[in-house]
């Protein structure tokens, strides 16, 4: 086949120039790519410096409020040192002044027992010359006079005889009925310490519980690392666990019977059941306050059917069996309201008076003091008024009610019950005075520790030479406890009296309960 050198030439000219365009365009594109790629780094570029700009601006916004912090919390430090110092130096100042007074007061002493020294020569002496006078004085008087001392004596007693019979005869009279009515009283006392037809010992509540243990070894358990256990025993029961060298028991502390019956029904539970840590010690002092809430209604319910009376209702029974944990001058009160109950029924009886409404009223006189440390008022109008919530008959309040003569004696039922309260307080042995002071004495502390804001529980333990103090962490801070604890010891100084000094300790504890499920 014959080719055509033309056509041949312009087909090569054909493919170069079509090379040659596709160069050029592929050189184009490679130029565009090229171009947006820089471009898209410069973006970028550009993005990461605002990017490190804008980090670079919050960092030192972030260095300069840490800084100001930093500057805060120096200046706090700075002033607390010069509080400190200031206080210190006054402590010094103080100390010399009291130095210097004690070494003032002994050159006084010394002083004062050299002139007594002195004096008691000089005084001796002194009263030998006087004795002397005396007697010549008095022989002198006798010589003008005539008589001897004895006669003269005895002539004066018939002159005031004779002047002031009427005078005598009053006072012989005075003397005598003094005596008829202290006979009286004297009498009254003993026919009420005699009486014989009821009888009921009074065992005196004190402020300790002794809790047996079958192994030494449980001791390290409820003491728990590095105190643990023990700390958040206390903190829930609100008693103080006192664990000495006495073998195989524990000493459980507080003036408060009910919360010793909890601690000590809880720590068995924790004792038999052997796993002793703070979750369960809480789940066993839950169970104990349960425990004792169905055991204070069975003991309102047996000393009601004790004295007979079935028809109280439950609330009223419940607050009774309360009454077995409080104590009145050292007398238990649910014994007392027991054995006020039985002498107002036979006082009743004889007189031919209502028996039922004296005997309930006798038994539950006292239900105020079963909630007088959680409500405001007197144990008597606290009284009054829960009576009538559960709708006790009108004829018991106005029987109890008169019991301390608040309220007049309204009817003769509330004569026989203030007669049977008498009865059973001034029986020999029934109350101690001192006993009542000093658990009285606790509980107001606590009262004037839990009046500051931020208390959450507050404990007298250590028979009340310490009170613990447990705060919420939320609105008490480190700082804060310290003037806390400073504010509450400045606040018993001023409105307790006590002997010798109470340790204010305060507790923060911070916990955080998470559960993996």
């Amino acid at each position: 086949m014959n080719i055509n050198p033309l056509w041949l030439g312009l087909l090569f000219v054909g493919l170069a120039i079509g090379y040659f365009i596709r160069l050029f365009v592929a050189s184009q594109r490679k130029d565009s790519a090229e171009r947006k790629i820089q471009e898209s780094i410069a973006e970028a570029e550009a993005q990461t410096k605002e990017i490190i700009i804008s980090a670079k601006g919050q960092a030192a916004v972030i260095l300069e409020e840490a800084a100001k912090e930093e500057r805060v919390r120096k200046q706090e430090l700075r002033r607390f040192e010069e509080r400190l110092l200031k206080k210190e130096d006054a402590f010094d100042q103080a100390r010399r002044a009291v130095e210097a007074e004690i070494a003032q007061a002994r050159r006084e002493e010394e002083r004062f027992r050299l002139a007594s020294l002195d004096f008691a020569s000089r005084s001796g002496k002194l009263e030998e010359e006087l004795k002397k006078i005396q007697e010549r004085a008095v022989q002198e008087l006798e010589k003008a006079a005539g008589f001897t001392r004895e006669e003269a004596k005895s002539k004066l007693f018939e002159e005031i005889q004779a002047q002031h019979r009427e005078e005598l005869a009053e006072l012989l009279i005075r003397c005598e009925r003094e005596n008829r009515e202290q006979a009286e009283a004297k009498s009254m006392e003993i026919i009420a310490s005699a009486i014989q037809r009821y009888a009921r010992n009074h065992i005196a509540d004190i402020t300790t519980t002794i809790v047996n243990l079958s192994d030494e070894d449980i001791k390290g358990k409820i003491i728990g690392r590095e105190g643990r256990n023990i700390r958040t025993f206390e903190r829930l029961t609100g008693v103080e666990v006192i664990v000495d060298e006495t073998p195989e028991s524990i000493l459980l502390s507080s003036f408060d019977p009910l919360r010793r019956e909890i601690a000590r029904i809880a720590l068995e539970k924790l004792i038999r059941d052997g796993r002793i840590q703070p979750a369960k010690i809480e789940e066993k002092v839950e169970e104990a306050k349960q425990e004792i809430e169905e055991r204070i209604l069975k003991i309102g319910e047996e000393a009601a059917y004790e004295v007979g009376i079935l028809d109280l209702p439950k609330e009223i029974l419940s607050l009774l069996g309360r009454l077995n944990y409080r104590t009145s001058y050292g007398q238990n009160v649910l014994v007392h309201s027991i054995e006020m109950t039985h002498i107002a029924g036979m006082i009743a009886a004889e007189l031919g008076l209502r028996v039922d409404i004296a005997k309930k009223g006798a038994l539950i006189h006292d239900i105020g003091k079963a909630i007088d440390h959680e409500v405001e008022g007197t144990h008597i109008e606290i009284g009054r008024r829960l009576l009538k919530k559960y709708g006790i008959e009108e004829e018991v309040t106005r029987a109890m009610e008169a019991h301390h003569e608040e309220y007049p004696f309204a009817t003769p039922e509330s004569y026989v019950v203030a007669a049977a309260d008498a009865i059973s307080a001034a029986r020999p042995g029934a109350r101690r005075d001192t006993l009542e002071k000093y658990l009285r004495r606790l509980e107001e502390m606590e009262k004037i520790v839990t009046s500051f804001e931020g208390v959450n529980q507050a404990y007298a333990v250590s028979a009340g030479r310490e009170v613990r103090v447990f705060v919420v962490p939320e609105k008490i801070d480190d700082f804060g406890a310290l003037a806390l604890a400073k504010n509450i010891a400045a606040k018993i100084k001023s409105d307790l009296r006590y002997p010798g000094e109470i340790k204010v300790t305060v507790i923060r504890e911070v916990k955080a309960v998470e559960y993996a499920r």
